[in-house]
């Protein structure tokens, strides 16, 4: 005997769809967003074809090359998750007569590097990752690091 196929009734097929819904949204809901003091930066000099790795604690600025790199804040997950490494982020390029313009504000994500890089004519900027603490010493306007980070 052929078996019939018959389509789930809606009744039972809105249940079914608000339980799945519940089951991701509670999954999404217990992601922990990890609030971290530096953030990690790759950089490149095109003209010298050079790559440098550089810590930036947050709200400090730092200069790389012509740009002056100042991240406001830097997000990561725990080790248990996915990873996802974002950080918020404001750079100005120092011009040949010495003004400062903005040249970029706004996200970058260490997972996808290509998204929201800085490409400069000479040096190119892009998120590594958040850290906790540097070997570079923090500036003294960095808060302290307190017991429970």
């Amino acid at each position: 005997m052929a078996r019939i196929y018959k389509p789930m009734s809606k009744f039972l097929l809105t249940p079914l769809v608000v339980v799945i819904g519940l089951a991701l949204g509670l999954s999404v809901a217990h992601s922990q967003r990890i609030q971290n003091r530096v953030a990690v930066f790759s950089g490149i000099d095109k003209i010298t074809g050079v790559t440098h790795t550089f810590d930036v604690y947050i709200d400090e600025t730092v200069k790389f090359g012509q740009l002056e790199i100042t991240p406001r804040v830097c997000f990561s997950r725990p080790v248990t998750e996915e990873p996802k490494t974002t950080s918020f982020v404001e750079v100005d390029e120092i011009t040949l007569d010495r003004r400062i313009r903005r040249i970029f504000t706004g996200w970058m994500f260490a997972e996808s590097p290509g998204l929201n890089a800085i490409e400069h004519p000479i040096n190119d900027v892009w998120l590594v990752n958040c850290k906790q603490t540097s070997d570079v010493p923090a500036p003294p306007s960095a808060p302290p690091l307190q017991a429970n980070e």
